[in-house]
């Protein structure tokens, strides 16, 4: 249901906990009390587990309370810090910190929240702190850590987007603009909020149709990639991609009827004096589709169905087919549709991008319960790794391979980088070297998600050798890219070398 890459290359993955027993048991014989369980009121299992990708192995993890349908992100030390969930979890903050000696786990903070936050939105701020959007019933935003009374401050945006008996404006995507301000789009449209003067700077109109792209009318969005940084005004482009017809979720839910969900996305520059969102089909439609950013600038739409709503035991059709976006690519040529899976992802599937460039995806519950016989969709247990095109045998030797900096380098504001790496075959055209936040995803939204193309300064080759240089700014700002570790890469030709970290600071 939700997941997160950690510095050191391991994936935090954690469900909700009041479901009946995992089939991974808690380390040394452990258990917790589990009043809220309908099945097990004591549970020996985890809930939560971490994922090495190097060796392919799982270590199960404690969480203490209900962890369902939360919301995080990683601050600038690399510490994932989660929040909210249901029931014994909706007020708790937890914390984890990566290590390398299989010793760390969730770290409870009681109270870390003032309101009850399920199905809300975060993301990592300027000064390091998040904010946290949203939820069932909670039109307003907070802040952790917790600042100065007050800490609740009322966003009414969200109580105008929300649909009676439908709602649609849950999991809202949040986006850091380059101004400091905050794009939160929530239903069908969207607005710019100065957070700290607690004053909405530009209305968006809505998408044409009008219809829901918002949970549990679910589709997905990103922040395209941010380029020529430094530029004095620097474009932000936001794609919206899927959700399903407004009454959806109803029709699904009362009549079992469902509809056919959205095959469009809506794309707007947020920061033209007069936006408008361009409406492009999609190859098939999809709602709860997740959108991934590739190191390369592209965009993955993964997982899904193709009829019905978010929600237990609503959606229908699963899309097996993931769809690329070329975002540079003009209007009708920008989406490939590439080699299908065998396995539906329905309902609490996740996908993020790995450093070597793969996407891991997992997942797949639409229901209440583990539940794997005689249903349409059982529980999913496995992962998957999806390897875009760009990791074919065949452009290998396309491939950069970074010499230095080593992973988990140092870098500041404003510097001139350089990246020294080798490549077999053939360097052409301009260089880019990218840099990824990596993102909390759950729902369909990869929260925090941001990829920066730097500017190139210098590039040059070492004589007739495989050997080459390029010389990069990185961000001059802290609104342009937050604090914190980001995966680098070498694109040559499109195709993405392996990644560093790199932390940001």
């Amino acid at each position: 249901m939700h997941m997160q890459l950690l510095r050191n290359d391991r994936v935090v993955m954690f469900d909700r906990t009041n479901f009946g027993p995992s089939n991974i048991s808690l380390p040394n014989g452990n258990c917790r009390n589990n009043p809220q369980d309908p099945v097990s009121k004591i549970d020996c299992t985890a809930h939560s587990i971490e994922y090495d990708v190097a060796s392919n192995t799982i270590r199960p993890l404690t969480v203490q309370s209900n962890t369902w349908c939360s919301s995080g992100s990683v601050r600038p030390d690399g510490v994932l810090v989660q929040t909210g969930g249901d029931r014994d979890g909706e007020l708790k903050a937890r914390i984890f910190t990566p290590c390398n000696n299989k010793k760390c786990d969730w770290i409870e903070i009681n109270n870390g929240l003032t309101k009850r936050r399920w199905y809300s939105s975060n993301h990592i701020l300027p000064d390091g702190t998040q904010i946290v959007i949203g939820g069932q019933g909670q039109f307003n935003y907070e802040f952790f850590p917790k600042t100065t009374s007050p800490n609740v401050i009322a966003l009414p945006f969200l109580a105008e987007t929300n649909d009676r008996g439908e709602e649609n404006n849950l999991y809202p995507y949040v986006f850091l603009n380059n101004d400091g301000n905050l794009f939160i789009f929530a239903n069908n449209r969207a607005i710019l909020l100065d957070y700290v003067k607690n004053t909405v700077v530009k209305t968006y109109p809505a998408i044409p149709g009008g219809d829901p792209r918002s949970y549990p009318s679910t589709g997905s969005a990103v922040l395209l990639p941010l380029k020529n940084l430094e530029a004095a005004k620097i474009d932000a482009e936001v794609l919206v991609c899927g959700g399903a017809p407004k009454g959806s979720y109803l029709l699904a839910f009362r009549r079992k009827t469902f509809v056919k969900a959205l095959d469009t996305c809506a794309r707007i520059k947020i920061n033209d004096e007069n936006p408008q969102w361009t409406v492009e089909k999609m190859p098939r439609a999809r709602v709860m589709g997740d959108m991934t950013l590739l190191p390369n600038g592209d965009v993955l739409i993964i997982n899904g169905g193709a009829s019905g709503s978010a929600a237990w035991e609503l959606g229908r059709e699963p899309v097996l087919v993931p769809d690329v976006y070329h975002s540079e690519n003009p209007v009708n040529s920008r989406f490939e549709s590439l080699n299908p899976t065998t396995i539906p992802r329905m309902y609490h599937s996740t996908a993020v991008l790995l450093r070597d460039g793969r996407v891991l995806v997992g997942g797949s519950n639409p229901h209440a319960f583990y539940n794997f016989t005689n249903v349409l969709f059982p529980t999913e247990l496995s992962l998957e790794a999806f390897s875009p095109a760009y990791l074919e045998p065949e452009f290998a030797k396309f491939r950069p391979k970074i010499q230095s900096p080593k992973s988990q380098v140092m870098i500041t504001y404003r510097m001139d980088l350089k990246l020294k790496f080798k490549v077999a075959g053939e360097v052409k055209g301009p260089v880019k070297v990218t840099m990824v936040f990596p993102s909390f995803t759950t729902h369909s939204f990869s929260m925090n998600q941001r990829l920066l193309v730097l500017d190139n300064v210098t590039f040059k080759r070492s004589g007739k050798s495989t050997n080459y240089e390029v010389q990069v700014k990185t961000p001059r700002s802290v609104n342009i890219a937050p604090p914190g570790y980001y995966m680098m890469f070498v694109v040559n030709q499109n195709i993405p070398s392996e990644g560093i970290w790199v932390r940001l600071q």
